[in-house]
Formats: C-alpha cells, sequence, structure tokens
C-alpha cells in the first residue's frame, strides 16, 4: 500500500508534514502516511527484532488514536518467550496457538510454491532476479489472500518452467531490506548479471521444514542477530554458486553497521547500495551497478 501506491512520495510528505523528521527511515515515514491516509483503528507493531524507529511509530500513532498490538521476537531466540509471545497474540485476536498452527499447515503448502519460483531462479535460470523479489516479498502477507496468490504463483510457475533457461548472467546475491528504490533488479540484468538470491525475500517464504510455529518463527532469521542472517547468507551463496554481493541499506537505518561484518566474512566483492525515498535507479547508482557486474564479468 506504501511503496506499489501511485504517488508514494506523498504517503512520506504526510509523515513530514505530521512532524516526522526529514533524516528519518523512509519505509517508516511511508508506513506512518498508509495508516493515516486509510485511517486504519489497529496495527500490530514488531517492538523487537525488526527497526529501531518502530517504538516511537508505535508510540506517535498510539497518540493520533490507533490501537497497537506489540509483538516482540526474542534476540536471545528463547523458545519460551516466543511461546508466550504467539499465546498473548493468539488471545489479543480472539483464537489459539492450535488455531495457528493448523492455518501454519495450510499456508506451508502456499509457500511451496514460492519456494519452487525461487528454485527456478537459481537453478534453472528461468526467473529474474525482479520476479524472484516480487514473488517472495509478497509472501509477508500473501496479497491479502493466500488461496488466489497460491492460484497466480501456480499459473505463473508453469508459464516460467517453459522459458528457455539464460545462464549467460553473472549470478549474485541481494541482501539486506527489500528496496525502497524501483527497479534495481532489472538494472543488474540490464548490466549482464542476476540476483539468484534476494536474502530477505526469501526468509519471508519461510525456507525449509519446520513443525511448529516456534520452530518457524527460529529459524526466520531476520528478527534476530546479524550473525543467524550471515550463516544464511554464506551457505546459500556456496550453493547458487554467487560471484558477487550486493547490499542494499536503507538511509538511516541501523542495519548500516552490519556491512562492516558482510564484507569481512562472506569472501565474494560486495557492492553496499543506499536508498533513501521511492523512486527509480539514478544516474550514479547505475554507474556503479554497471562498474560491480563488469569487475565480477572480468573475475
Amino acid at each position: 500500500m506504501f511503496i506499489a501506491s501511485d504517488l508514494p512520495a506523498d504517503l512520506i510528505r504526510c509523515a513530514e508534514a505530521d512532524g516526522f523528521p526529514r533524516n528519518s527511515c523512509g519505509w517508516i515515514k511511508g508506513i506512518y502516511g498508509v495508516v493515516r491516509r486509510n485511517d486504519f483503528r489497529e496495527i500490530v507493531a514488531v517492538t523487537q527484532g525488526d527497526c529501531s524507529f518502530t517504538q516511537a511509530l508505535m508510540e506517535v500513532l498510539r497518540y493520533r488514536g490507533v490501537s497497537v498490538v506489540p509483538f516482540a521476537f526474542p534476540f536471545d531466540r528463547d523458545p519460551d518467550f516466543l511461546s508466550r509471545e504467539l499465546a498473548k497474540m493468539a488471545a489479543r485476536f480472539g483464537t489459539t496457538v492450535a488455531g495457528g498452527e493448523r492455518w501454519k499447515e495450510r499456508l506451508d503448502v502456499v509457500r511451496r510454491l514460492a519456494h519452487e519460483i525461487d528454485r527456478l531462479t537459481w537453478e534453472e535460470g528461468k526467473v529474474t532476479g525482479e520476479e524472484n523479489h516480487r514473488w517472495l516479498v509478497a509472501c509477508s502477507d500473501f496479497d491479502g489472500d493466500p488461496d488466489e496468490y497460491a492460484r497466480r504463483a501456480a499459473a505463473f510457475l508453469a508459464e516460467a518452467s517453459a522459458r528457455p533457461a539464460r545462464n549467460d548472467l553473472v549470478p549474485i546475491a541481494f541482501v539486506g531490506v527489500p528496496p525502497i528504490v524501483s527497479g534495481l533488479h532489472a538494472c543488474f540484468e540490464e548490466a549482464g548479471a542476476r540476483a539468484v538470491l534476494n536474502e530477505v525475500q526469501r526468509q519471508f517464504a519461510m525456507p525449509g521444514t519446520t513443525g511448529s510455529l516456534v520452530e518457524q518463527y527460529l529459524a526466520y532469521t531476520y528478527p534476530y542477530s546479524f550473525f543467524e542472517r550471515l550463516s544464511d547468507i554464506k551457505a546459500e551463496a556456496a550453493r547458487r554458486k554467487v560471484r558477487g554481493i550486493v547490499h542494499y541499506v536503507q538511509s538511516f537505518c541501523f542495519r548500516q553497521i552490519e556491512d562492516i561484518i558482510l564484507r569481512e566474512e562472506v569472501g565474494v566483492p560486495v557492492l553496499t547500495l543506499e536508498g533513501d525515498a521511492p523512486g527509480p535507479v539514478d544516474g550514479r547508482t547505475r554507474i556503479r551497478i554497471e562498474a560491480f557486474v563488469e569487475m565480477l564479468q572480468g573475475r
């Protein structure tokens, strides 16, 4: 509702008009604008394990009359803590964890379609990095309709499976939060590289096999320390024969600091790209992308 809207910059301006500073995260301002413009009355806020700006966003929205339901991921991945949070969430919405487990079984069937789209990207070269990004990132909420998502995903798989494989592009990994800048994946493909791994988007699709909700959300790397993410990045980059990594970071985000560890640990060249507000790829970034891909091709 923010990034795919006709005028996402207007939602940021809505937040700034209400007092949000210019040097705060564009995603946070855009989400605030969506809530205000659509008159939402209740939201879920991940107060631990996501964004350091979320608490302030939650406080301002509460002040504006929005009911906020908090949820916290345990930093130390404590299963008892996570189990209590799930039970609180279930009770808040008048259901049970057992009911959630039944939904997990149903959604795991839908997720398998997304996992197959991911496999076609890196193993068969039949899905673009942009398509991979869009299908996996949508697993955060299945566009509000899991059955319709499954229908469209199955149709896309049938079409993509019939495509000729494209193996002439340099395989790269795209790590970091989903970009606020549009067209990045396409820009890399124009330069001669394809994202065969979209790290956080893939995590939204809950890869791997887990039995319970607690196991699923303990295996989910995004909310915990960077070391859980790093282990997943290194393993998948090796499996997919990645030759370079693009680290997308959001302006004014604490996750930029994690770039230090990433560069020293991954063992392949890293290009760090920073985005601030929604919009197309600018000329300077395009030149950096072309130079990075040319360097990888030379290696």
